[in-house]
């Protein structure tokens, strides 16, 4: 696997990172890494890579836009000098139109989004953080014309081109959930369509995992 043995990784997003973390700092045993994909996914590597002795932060915040984790990203992030950094954010951006429709004030444009994310991986890059993760924004959806869809898609886009402009390593999450679609309904695996079930937080953990080289043989 691609991140060193002994790193820091500290994985920051909004509720589908959050999954009722540890508060102040999400990390440590039992249901401190929360019960999504950050939990599992410290769980596959703690149990098929024992002396990697990777150690996980969650610090994501439920109902995080890309405006709020700029305002945490000093104490979140860059004061817990990760060597790893993983980032997934945008769904809440994209709702801002849809649940926050009259509130002019609090919809962020793709642009903003782009360039907001991109001065965050700079800012990061700059410190102590070797190697950055970045995961596209998903709305589960198989219909690619949904409004919401389409929109998500966008912001997915953008995010696409951040990471490839840092040479990030890129989790394409929708994918994910694209060829778990081509087989189910959306509303198996998410009523809402945003918030997946275990098994929906398993599609991102593995998705993750493939990116970063992982072996089952560890």
């Amino acid at each position: 696997m691609i991140i060193p043995q002994r790193s820091k990784l500290v994985m920051i997003g909004d509720s589908i990172t959050d999954c009722d973390r540890a508060r102040p700092i999400g990390e440590g045993k039992g249901d401190t890494l929360g019960h999504g994909y950050v939990s599992l996914i410290n769980a596959i590597i703690e149990a098929t890579y024992p002396l990697h002795e990777i150690r996980i932060v969650n610090m994501g915040v439920s109902g995080n836009t890309v405006r709020e984790l700029q305002q945490r990203w000093q104490t979140d992030v860059l004061d817990l000098s990760p060597n790893w950094l993983s980032v997934m954010i945008g769904i809440n951006d994209v709702m801002r139109y849809f649940n926050r429709r009259h509130l002019r004030e609090m919809h962020i444009s793709v642009e903003e989004y782009e360039n907001t994310l991109d001065e965050l991986i700079t800012s990061a890059k700059q410190s102590k953080v070797e190697g950055v993760i970045l995961m596209t924004p998903f709305f589960i959806e198989q219909n690619s014309s949904d409004r919401l869809r389409e929109m998500t898609d966008n912001y997915g886009k953008a995010a696409k081109r951040v990471a490839q402009r840092h040479n990030a390593i890129l989790v394409d999450v929708q994918q994910a959930f694209d060829q778990y679609l081509e087989h189910h309904y959306s509303l198996e695996i998410a009523s809402d369509r945003v918030h997946p079930t275990q098994s929906g937080h398993m599609i991102i953990a593995r998705a993750w995992l493939q990116a970063l080289g992982y072996s089952w043989e560890g």
